[in-house]
């Protein structure tokens, strides 16, 4: 194959040897010449531009600096000592420390010997200081650098003790790119080139690590982010294709007795038009002989559920079974007695299995799912176990999906000789690169309007210090008849310290809400299922005023008097995580608040995310924010392999690339649906090496 060169074992690069490949392959995932080769350098720095100590401001980023080292030393001890060493120029001195790797800087200091430094200046004490800067003697520095712009590469300690500090891992790209042996064709047709002028792979492959000038880096940029973003939609746009082409689905003709009764009799309240044109969507996908793929983004409380219960009453109405999967059990047992009120006397048959479910009412879903009386089942990951075996699963709704993996997914719809229509749900809002992306072998289908008497949740940030505040607007509310959420953070990192964190908080909630005026519930996930269940119930029935909660209340909770949302420590969440948090709020007529209460002291990005909450109740606006800001891969999950291990592009800023890519993508499928002509064959070269590389998506739904 031609890729040949690429895929050999990094150990047998100059330079590399056993006992650095297994560090390259722990350390950084690199197992051959095609890792290392994609192991972008993260900035590039103009060797010819030196500061001197006197021209550091507040404003200046990453600096290089010529200097002597006049003397270092320890200070502290234990987990606060460090390694600190002074620099100087003419125009004065500034402080080098390090908190780690101390036998390898020892190694490579020496006072009185002049050096360069590269770093990230940071204001300590009145004064600027440099913590862990890269540094090499000015001698061998000046005898290296052939090229000014010099690219800089992450490592790690471990790499760095071993000689692969970002230097070392430049010398071994020199030794790949400079190989005799080196064989890296063109994997983009000619005609593609030449439109977009893009520059050959291999210069681009040369001129990413070792630029000649910045104008020519930037090129090479655009090349490779094309290339790795083109891929990507050109795999989805095929496995989408074929599957619509190869993949039958059931057809579903009928529109019966109980849809229509359920629209006539048992519809809670009027459909918007945004619910209307999802289902006339769906219809068109049930009734065309393909297999449906959609997935249906609507924000907290717009009515998705209501939606999956009506497109599972047209597959009972053609003779098939529908099931339902939500990541928890408390979403489960949410679903299940939302959907049992909603159709109370319609005549379907409705169950619910999850991980708490006994074995003798297993035994009865076992045996009404196997002989067809049980029309749909609700459950969690229970659903996905072999004995679950359905007569004729046709439809498969999976709610809040990007929680599951991909291989839970691919149990689920496999439990049918045939492949059953796949609807997946989402209340994150995902925003339009991103979805192109993630989803790009699905079709979209959103709900953008809330039903009808929805009032927008009024969002307040309140500091700690203002705890008496709090407590009288949460009495004034309980006074009005209302309920309140209060949820404290539940990080996995800290989870005995958060758990006291929560019990403190339940302490002062019962102190400062007596008995007999006031009760409260305790939910958290270190219960068992039966306690969360019974004290979820308490409030639910309205026997609690107030529910103290971690965020197993995020998703599912529809409780629509409870019209106050606290949130603690606001500054630990996520932008999605709050939005899902105040989701749980505002589903009654009444009006509904948001608190989210914080520390005095904010880093930026954290009143970046209060001050979104606040200023906004659209959900697509705050995932926006949310991308910038986290990046892409918590709105991910797991869904597939290769998708978002992104080496170059960016889902934020390369937008207009994503685009392009996607419409030259289908552009070539539709003239070359096979790829059999000739002048596609690099292109076919490269995705047979992607699916041996990353696994192939064709039976991934």
């Amino acid at each position: 194959m031609a890729d040949s060169f690429l895929d050999t074992p990094i150990e047998y690069l100059k330079g590399v040897g056993p006992k650095r490949a297994e560090l390259l392959k722990k350390e950084l995932g690199i197992f051959s010449f095609y890792d290392l080769i994609h192991f972008f350098p993260f900035r590039y720095v103009d060797r010819s531009r030196f500061y001197t100590i006197r021209e550091i401001e507040n404003d200046v980023n990453y600096i290089q600096l010529k200097g002597t080292i006049r003397n270092v030393q320890y200070i502290g001890a234990g987990r606060g000592k460090r390694l600190v060493a002074t620099l100087s120029d003419h125009t004065g001195t500034i402080e080098m420390v390090w908190f780690q790797g101390f036998r390898w800087i020892e190694g490579k200091i020496k006072t009185g010997v002049e050096y360069t430094i590269f770093g990230k200046p940071s204001w300590f004490n009145g004064r600027f200081n440099l913590a862990h800067p890269e540094l090499e003697p000015l001698i061998e520095a000046q005898a290296s650098s052939s090229n000014p712009f010099m690219p800089f590469y992450s490592s790690t300690e471990k790499l760095k003790s071993a000689g692969l500090d970002s230097k070392g891992i430049s010398k071994l790209m020199k030794n790949l790119v400079s190989s005799d042996r080196i064989d890296i064709p063109e994997n983009l047709p000619f005609w593609i080139l030449d439109r977009y002028k893009l520059m050959p792979r291999l210069s681009a492959l040369t001129q990413i690590h070792f630029p000649d000038n910045p104008e020519i880096q930037q090129k090479a940029e655009a090349r490779l982010k094309f290339e790795e973003l083109f891929f990507i939609q050109l795999r989805l746009c095929k496995l989408k294709a074929t599957r619509e082409q190869k993949v039958k689905g059931f057809v579903f003709p009928v529109v019966g007795h109980f849809f229509n009764e359920f629209f006539k009799l048992y519809l809670p309240f009027q459909l918007t038009d945004a619910q209307k044109k999802v289902i006339r969507e769906i219809r068109v996908d049930l009734g065309s002989g393909k297999q449906m793929n959609r997935l249906l983004q609507g924000d907290v409380g717009s009515g998705k559920t209501l939606v999956a219960l009506m497109v599972a009453l047209i597959a009972i109405d053609n003779g098939f079974q529908a099931c339902l999967m939500s990541p928890t059990e408390i979403l489960a047992n949410q679903h299940y007695q939302t959907l049992q009120k909603m159709t109370q006397g319609l005549g379907v048959s409705i169950h619910l299995l999850t991980g708490s479910t006994k074995a003798a009412v297993r035994k009865i879903i076992d045996e009404g799912l196997t002989n067809g009386n049980f029309h749909l089942l609700i459950g969690t990951h229970a659903l996905i176990e072999e004995n679950v075996v359905f007569k004729n699963l046709g439809l498969v709704i999976i709610d809040e999906q990007h929680r599951f993996g991909v291989e839970q997914r691919a149990k689920l719809w496999k439990k049918s000789n045939h492949p059953p229509h796949i609807l997946v749900m989402t209340a994150t809002p995902i925003p339009r690169t991103l979805a192109m992306t993630l989803y790009g072998d699905l079709d979209i289908s959103v709900i953008d309007k809330l039903p009808p008497g929805r009032k927008p949740v009024v969002t307040r940030h309140v500091y700690e210090s203002s705890r008496l505040r709090i407590i009288g607007f949460m009495k004034k509310q309980i006074e009005g008849g209302r309920q309140i959420f209060i949820v404290y953070p539940l990080i996995k990192e800290s989870e005995k310290l958060d758990l006291a964190n929560l019990m403190e908080g339940y302490d002062a909630i019962i102190r400062s809400f007596p008995l007999p005026h006031y009760a409260v519930s305790i939910v958290h996930g270190k219960m068992k299922s039966a306690d969360k269940e019974f004290e979820m119930q308490r409030f639910i029935k309205g026997q609690t005023q107030i529910m103290v909660a971690t965020t197993v209340i995020e998703v599912g909770v529809d409780i629509p008097n409870a019209s106050v949302m606290i949130i603690e420590n606001a500054e630990r969440y996520g932008l999605s995580q709050l939005h899902q948090l105040r989701g749980r709020v505002g589903r009654g007529a009444d009006q509904s608040y948001c608190v989210l209460v914080t520390g005095d002291k904010l880093s930026a990005d954290s009143l970046t995310r209060i001050q979104t909450m606040v200023g906004s109740n659209n959900g697509f606006e705050i995932a926006e924010v949310d991308l910038r800001l986290r990046g892409p891969g918590d709105l991910a999950g797991t869904r597939q392999s290769g998708i978002m291990d992104l080496k170059i592009a960016n889902l934020v800023r390369d937008e207009a690339i994503i685009a392009t890519t996607r419409n030259i993508a289908m552009e070539l499928l539709h003239a070359d649906p096979r790829l059999e002509k000739d002048i596609h064959q690099p292109v076919v070269r490269q995705l047979l090496f992607l699916s041996k590389k990353y696994g192939d998506w064709s039976s991934i739904s």
